[in-house]
């Protein structure tokens, strides 16, 4: 299916092409005369231990360095230590592999040797010196260990690149003298039995064929046949287990998202589909058009990106993943030029522009534009029809789109995500065509604590805890999705969170606003610390905020694997601050609290405004805490609100509106009417039914 033009043929077609061949040929001039393309003699290690203990942000890696012993975080820590270098190592491993493609794809483009040469050298020297490496001694117990890194993973993911650089040097005619050549028959030798050793243990002794490492295995093992020309290992490789379509029909819901619920494993999944597709191409297989089992194909992965990200082009960072990376910009910026070049996923167009304005290249000028751009910079950002609401039944997410209103919503009630899950159901994103107000923050690296600590925890989210704790890992259910292009319903439910406690979030979405009502019942007979959480990505404004001083207890529980038993720690989050409602209060008892969030500006410098206006039953708190940031600088702390009643039942309401304010008036207790000051004829009357859920009346 792919029809990939060669490169000299790019520059010949597309006027960008060449521009950018140039930009990418300077920044190897610049790391050439500062001497950094010297490969290290040292093995990486875990790239996740690359974090500052203080600040919990990710350390910063500069690839002009020739060596490093001492790393630097955002915040002017200076951080040593053998785990720090050893992630630096990984890094500066994988920057290399790609200076490597970088500049064969240079030379494809160009024309001039002397980048050959460059891409070359540091192939020949990573294959002479990739059997020196030991298996990893330092990895980690539960790893599958590499050579030149602890993880076989990332040895996986960083031959690709190599690999991948070679065959385009061959693509282009270089010759490799026969001691080269035999250096690098030797390291493909080694790297095809260490990968095809690692399948075996984890497809048929751990019997862990869908785990996201399988693809990864799979595209270093094509990338490896392909090189070798063994188009009879590369069929059985596609169509055994733990192969190509196994693993599309296991490793990916048959809604199109990766099985984990997670974006980020989702796009790192689907980026090795993609890679393998390259390889198998090279001998005629067209794995483009590949289903699964139950209709799984990259194409609908792609469009279910497309689905997913925000009205700027940014994907959520469900689950496990980071909030924004430079090297996952990368990763999306492939799988976005290919879901273009080869699908003509127009949805894809503003996922590619985030990519690359987080990359600093808003025009593209990108090795990932280089290799599988297509068409001209306005080709390649086509006009995007709107978009509708979407469920995911088996993944568990929805979508709700409403025509005429900028507000929509993500929400999540799908399987916990294994060992990538958060304790998260029935977490609400809410996001403004200018901006994500309320998302999921993402994770740190793995080796920060506060991946435990905060970033999967329950309270973390935009959702419900109870005395504190998080909720059990669990799945919930959609009850009823109704969705038409002026409303949206999505009704959904969790039973499993705590013991006893019943859970329901109904979201109605209508051109003119947002209506979250949660519905929490406790089946024991004591009251409990019920507690609504929203984690604003801007500052809330609002008049009715009293100042505070107080504490909320967060309790972590951490389970010690060997004995099942589980220690809670307590972590105390500052409340700054009480929201007080109005003095008014309707025949129910219950009162209003009005606040506000003021959005970046859209593209003609306005900024926008959203609304948002809770009902206050007598009992009710309302406060302002302070918690950490988001994952990429969790030590700049925002301020959640914290909607909180110790009872046996709660019931949480609150109304989003852009542009103005809309009003709440609880009726009884389960009629609410909702209007929009100076707006005639605006009011509507809302009923919540056992049965139907949420109904006009």
């Amino acid at each position: 299916m792919s029809t990939a033009l060669r490169l000299g043929e790019k520059l010949e077609k597309l006027t960008w092409a060449g521009r950018t061949a140039h930009i990418l040929k300077e920044e190897i001039d610049r790391l050439q005369q500062a001497g950094s393309l010297s490969i290290p003699k040292e093995p990486g290690g875990w790239w996740h231990q690359y974090v500052c203990p203080h600040h919990h942000t990710e350390l910063t890696f500069d690839p002009m360095q020739v060596d490093a012993s001492e790393f630097l975080c955002p915040h002017g820590c200076i951080i040593e230590g053998e785990a720090y270098r050893g992630a630096w190592l990984v890094f500066k491993h994988q920057s290399l592999a790609r200076v490597a493609l970088q500049s064969a794809a240079v030379y494809a483009a160009l024309g001039d040797k002397s980048y050959a040469q460059i891409s070359k050298r540091l192939l020949v020297e990573y294959a002479e010196q990739f059997p020196l490496y030991p298996v990893h001694p330092e990895a980690q117990s539960w790893m599958l260990k590499g050579r030149a890194f602890h993880q076989a993973l990332t040895e996986a993911i960083w031959s690709t690149t190599l690999i991948r650089a070679y065959l385009l040097l061959r693509d282009e005619g270089v010759v490799f003298e026969a001691k080269e050549q035999a250096a690098i028959d030797a390291f493909l030798g080694l790297l095809a039995g260490s990968m095809e050793e690692y399948r075996h243990i984890l497809i048929h002794e751990r019997n862990n064929a869908e785990n996201n490492y399988t693809a990864w295995l799979n595209a270093s093992l094509s990338c490896v046949y392909a090189a070798r020309g063994e188009q009879a290992a590369l069929e059985a490789l596609i169509e055994g287990q733990g192969g190509f379509k196994h693993h599309l029909s296991i490793g990916v819901k048959a809604d199109q998202l990766e099985f984990e619920g997670s974006t980020y494993y989702h796009v790192f999944v689907l980026r090795a589909y993609l890679i393998s597709a390259e390889m198998a191409q090279r001998f005629g297989i067209d794995l483009y058009a590949t289903t699964g089992a139950d209709g799984q194909s990259m194409r609908g992965m792609l469009e279910a990106l497309a689905d997913l990200a925000d009205d700027q082009g940014a994907l959520p960072a469900l689950h496990d993943g980071p909030l924004a990376r430079d090297p996952y910009a990368r990763e999306i910026a492939e799988i976005a030029e290919q879901g273009l070049a080869i699908y003509g996923i127009a949805g894809l167009a503003p996922v590619l522009r985030e990519a690359y304005r987080q990359l600093g290249a808003a025009g593209g000028e990108q090795l990932e534009a280089l290799l599988y751009g297509a068409g001209e910079s306005a080709d390649r950002a086509p006009a995007q029809e709107p978009r509708g609401s979407r469920l995911w039944p088996d993944a568990g997410f929805v979508i709700g789109r409403a025509a005429g209103n900028p507000l929509s919503f993500l929400a999540d009630f799908g399987e916990h995500g294994g060992s990538h899950g958060h304790y998260d159901k029935l977490h609400l994103t809410l996001m403004h065509t200018d901006q994500t107000l309320t998302p999921d923050f993402g994770m740190v690296p793995y080796g920060s604590p506060m991946r435990k600590s905060w970033f999967a925890e329950t309270a973390s989210h935009n959702t419900v805890s109870l005395d504190g704790r998080s909720q059990a890992p669990h799945e919930g259910r959609c009850v009823r999705y109704e969705a038409n292009d002026s409303t949206l319903y999505a009704w959904l439910q969790s039973t499993a969170a705590y013991e006893g406690c019943t859970l329901n979030r109904h979201l109605l979405l209508t051109g003119e606003w947002l209506l979250d009502w949660f519905q929490v019942e406790l089946a024991g007979e004591e009251p409990r610390s019920i507690e609504w959480w929203m984690h604003p990505a801007v500052q809330m404004q609002s008049e009715q905020l009293r100042s505070r001083d107080e504490v909320y207890k967060l309790l972590i529980e951490q389970k010690d694997a060997a004995s099942a038993a589980a220690a809670v720690s307590e972590q105390n989050l500052p409340i700054i601050g009480q929201y007080v409602a109005s003095d008014s209060v309707d025949a129910s008892g219950a009162s209003q609290l009005h606040a506000s969030y003021a959005l970046g500006s859209d593209p003609n410098g306005s900024t926008a405004t959203v609304f948002h206006t809770a009902l206050a039953q007598p009992g009710d708190e309302l406060l302002a805490v302070q918690t950490p940031g988001d994952s990429v600088d969790p030590s700049r702390s925002l301020t959640a609100m914290l909607h909180r009643r110790n009872d046996r039942q709660a019931d949480f309401i609150h109304i989003y509106r852009a542009g103005s304010r809309a009003e709440l008036t609880r009726i009884s207790a389960q009629e609410i009417a909702i209007t929009v000051p100076g707006q005639t004829n605006s009011s509507k009357r809302i009923q919540l039914t056992a049965h139907n859920g949420l109904l006009f009346i």
